[in-house]
């Protein structure tokens, strides 16, 4: 393919992706008869419509629309790798978003973006707390923190930290009032703080397994909240059983103001992962930031 070829494809996807050629032109910082021009160059090399002309719009044809799935993703791929090229030579910079929950911000990413961030002074780093599932690719963010069982098979995913329990927990005031369950079945009796999903508006299900026996229940209660950290004081002031990641309540199980059950039917699993598109062309700065969370243990 020849640079003239390449110019060209550009230009035909500016107008493709704004649909018109003033929008294109300003972007490409061309005039409009220039672009016309290029257009209808590449037509006639091709010998095919690429682009239906209207008063009011522009849309490509069927051959256009192919041309526009095909080479379009390649040529954002080869300017993702000029970009990650230009930043191999320069001091890491730019910023990076991610998504991650709450409690993976303030255990996982936290401490480590203090070890890192400090020796980089221009790189900065986004957080978007959401404990839904976010789609990261429509939403612009480069990469997500989630439990491993939770990274989509397409993506690749970097283990940043160690297997995870859950642990179902309460005061030991709430224990002497209404008792300990036994079993998970044993929880529909009691008053259980739960938590609403944000990707799918539903209650969470207790989720509990022992050997080869796995028990899901839906528990009841005076209280929902969509996020834990409001689940575990509710839980400190004696409202309520509350199902919390073992590393979130480990500190008031020590000091004593929380106890727990039922810790033989919570096992351990996959812990958090750093995930990001497999087609990501990753920076110098994306680099130094995966490394900085590698989990080594």
């Amino acid at each position: 393919m020849d640079r003239d070829t390449l110019k060209d494809l550009t230009a035909f996807l500016t107008v493709a992706k704004t649909q018109s050629f003033t929008r294109a032109a300003a972007e490409l910082g061309v005039s409009q008869s220039a672009l016309s021009h290029t257009i209808n160059a590449l037509e006639a090399r091709l010998g095919i419509r690429l682009l239906t002309r209207t008063t009011r719009s522009v849309t490509p044809t069927a051959a256009g629309e192919r041309l526009v799935q095909v080479a379009g993703p390649r040529l954002e791929e080869i300017d993702a790798e000029l970009a990650a090229l230009n930043n191999l030579r320069v001091k890491p910079s730019g910023l990076i978003r991610l998504t991650a929950t709450e409690y993976a911000s303030q255990m996982i990413l936290v401490p480590a973006l203090a070890k890192l961030l400090p020796d980089y002074p221009d790189i900065q780093v986004e957080v978007v707390v959401d404990n839904g599932l976010t789609d990261i690719v429509s939403e612009r963010i480069d990469a997500g923190v989630r439990a491993g069982e939770q990274v989509a098979k397409d993506m690749i995913a970097v283990r940043i930290g160690p297997d995870l329990r859950m642990a179902a927990v309460a005061s030991p005031a709430y224990f002497a009032a209404h008792g300990r369950p036994k079993t998970p079945q044993d929880l529909t009796a009691h008053n259980c703080i739960n938590l609403r999903l944000a990707t799918y508006g539903g209650l969470y299900a207790w989720e509990f397994e022992k050997g080869r026996r796995e028990v899901r229940v839906r528990v009841e209660g005076q209280l929902v909240f969509n996020s834990p950290e409001p689940i575990l004081q509710a839980a400190l002031w004696g409202l309520g059983l509350a199902l919390l990641e073992e590393g979130q309540v480990a500190g008031h199980l020590e000091s004593g103001a929380l106890e727990r059950v039922l810790a033989d039917w919570s096992p351990p699993y996959p812990g958090f992962h750093l995930y990001y598109p497999s087609r990501r062309q990753p920076t110098a700065a994306f680099s130094l930031l995966v490394e900085a969370l590698r989990w080594r243990g």
